[in-house]
C-alpha cells in the first residue's frame, strides 16, 4: 500500500536513472559480490557503477554499444556480467534476494507448491524414440539392399 512512508522509500528521484541502485539496495547486495581476485593488479572499476550499468542495460534493453558514458566502459560491464554468469554470482545475488523476500512476507524461504499447466509443460516431441511404439510400426524395406550391381 502506498503511505507516505513508502513513498518515500521507494522514492528515485535522487538518483542518476531510475534503474541505479539506492544506498539500501547496495547495502543489501555488497555482500554478495565477489571480491577481487588476489594477485594481479587491482580493481580499478567501481563495483556498484558496474551493477547499475548491468541494471541499466537490462531495464532499458538497450545494446552494450549504447551505454552511457557515465557508467564504466561497456567492455568492462559486459565483461563482469560474462564472468557473474558464469561463476554463479547472478544466481546466488537472485537466490539470496528471492529468499530475503519471501522471508520478509513472511512466508517460507521456498516455496512448497507449483501449479504446472498443459501450457508449461510439454509433452515429448512427436516422431521422437520414446513416442513410437515398435508394435505399432510396419516394418520398413530396406532399398539399399535390394539394388543390383
Amino acid at each position: 500500500m502506498w503511505t507516505k512512508a513508502n513513498r518515500c522509500r521507494y522514492e528515485r528521484r535522487g538518483l542518476r536513472y531510475p534503474s541505479d541502485l539506492s544506498d539500501g539496495e547496495w547495502f543489501l547486495l555488497k555482500p554478495l559480490i565477489p571480491l577481487a581476485r588476489h594477485g594481479g593488479r587491482k580493481r580499478s572499476a567501481d563495483v556498484r557503477e558496474v551493477v547499475n550499468g548491468l541494471l541499466y542495460v537490462l531495464e532499458t534493453g538497450c545494446p552494450w554499444r549504447h551505454l552511457p558514458k557515465d557508467f564504466p566502459p561497456k567492455s568492462t560491464v559486459h565483461g563482469y556480467f560474462a564472468l557473474w554468469s558464469w561463476d554463479g554470482t547472478l544466481d546466488r545475488i537472485h537466490d539470496a534476494l528471492y529468499v530475503a523476500l519471501r522471508e520478509h512476507e513472511g512466508r517460507e524461504a521456498s516455496p512448497t507448491a507449483a501449479i504446472i499447466d498443459s501450457q508449461s509443460a510439454k509433452s515429448t516431441a512427436k516422431g521422437g524414440l520414446a513416442s513410437i511404439l515398435s508394435a505399432s510400426t510396419q516394418a520398413r524395406r530396406q532399398r539399399a539392399s535390394s539394388a543390383t550391381c
